[in-house]
């Protein structure tokens, strides 16, 4: 059930007005919200919701033992079960058939692949409910009150599929406050999600189905001009598609009375390859930062160490994005990118804007 579709439209218009009529009972609109967002995780990616929930679960429960226990030895055996559940179903429903072809392929074995469907949007909220966790193990935060609660921030429609990927300490907070929407948020969140969906639905979809698609299809029948301009045009597609999807889940939190982080900043624009990471998929770039690069030891430990964890960084950044060796590569270009234009900082002059620093 996508944000464009009219299915969609019809369900959020009446979903909306019962959220406003109970803005002011908060336990009520709490449970409403948590009950539509399960309901639309539903209809995205089937049974697969109890999977939402089992996380979940899981990681309130973790979490609360993390924050109530005084012995560092427990706290961290809580946090790496909490990242061995997490991390083993990603990987299990992510990259188990990926992993079988290519053991296959290495040693000419004849293992069959697994018939896995993968669930809808489990790499974003895999990555939202283990800051969470890491947050309250590194104490910059607090448990929240209930597990209604908590299933609120993991489950929140507007980014549950698709992102922008929502951290606990900026989140969490929201949800206790009074539920406030001036005219100026309310303006804002319509041209979010109008802008989004010109984006996503005019541009992007035009743009792929009437030219991207077709040169891709078959790039010997055409020029090298027009493959050239496919290439182009595919790079407006992604961002118009990627960057309209994450407009309108802002724009739609934002009717709500919450606020997301954005999640573009004009990346075309960027002058370097750090820029442009601190401008695409900005809820991305941070999380990695935060959760990954700075827990390896981010630019402490030398500069060969950092040179490490930035191409370790982006590699398993690509990673993340699928299960395929074109993504692997992908990070691959971009963490050795990285790495060049760290190198050369201190030899030429370069713009002074980094996503990938502690």
């Amino acid at each position: 059930m996508l944000f464009n579709s009219g299915l969609f439209l019809g369900l959020f218009i009446v979903f909306y007005f019962i959220y406003i009529l109970s803005r002011k009972t908060h336990y009520f609109r709490i449970a409403y919200v948590v009950l539509f967002s399960l309901f639309f995780y539903y209809k995205s990616s089937g049974v697969y919701f109890w999977l939402l929930i089992f996380s979940s679960v899981v990681d309130f429960s973790l979490s609360r033992l993390i924050y109530e226990e005084t012995q560092q030895f427990y706290r961290k055996f809580y946090l790496i079960v909490s990242l061995i559940v997490n991390l083993g179903l990603l990987v299990y429903f992510k990259y188990t058939n990926f992993f079988i072809e290519n053991f296959n392929i290495v040693v000419d074995g004849h293992i069959a692949l697994e018939n896995i469907i993968l669930p809808v949007g489990i790499s974003f909220y895999t990555f939202q409910t283990l800051s969470y966790t890491i947050d309250i193990y590194r104490k910059e935060l607090e448990p929240t009150k209930s597990f209604v609660d908590f299933l609120f921030f993991v489950s929140f429609f507007p980014q549950l599929v698709a992102g922008p990927i929502v951290r606990a300490s900026d989140f969490i907070p929201q949800m206790y406050q009074k539920l406030n929407l001036t005219k100026e948020d309310f303006n804002k969140a319509l041209f979010l999600i109008i802008g989004g969906l010109i984006k996503k639905a005019v541009i992007s979809d035009y743009i792929s189905s009437n030219f991207v698609d077709r040169v891709f299809d078959a790039p010997n029948s055409y020029s090298a001009f027009e493959n050239l301009m496919a290439s182009y045009g595919y790079a407006i597609q992604i961002y118009c598609d990627f960057s309209g999807y994450s407009d309108m889940a802002i724009g739609l939190a934002l009717l709500m009375g919450f606020t997301l982080p954005p999640n573009f900043s004009t990346p075309y624009q960027s002058a370097s390859i750090t820029e442009f990471w601190r401008r695409w998929h900005i809820s991305l770039s941070t999380w990695l930062r935060d959760y990954l690069y700075i827990s390896m030891g981010g630019n402490r430990k030398g500069r060969i160490r950092t040179y490490f964890n930035l191409f370790m960084t982006m590699l398993l950044g690509g990673l993340w994005h699928g299960a395929n060796w074109k993504f692997v590569f992908w990070g691959v270009l971009h963490g050795l990118a990285l790495v060049v234009e760290r190198f050369f900082q201190t030899r030429i002059k370069l713009p002074k804007t980094s996503s990938l620093k502690q």
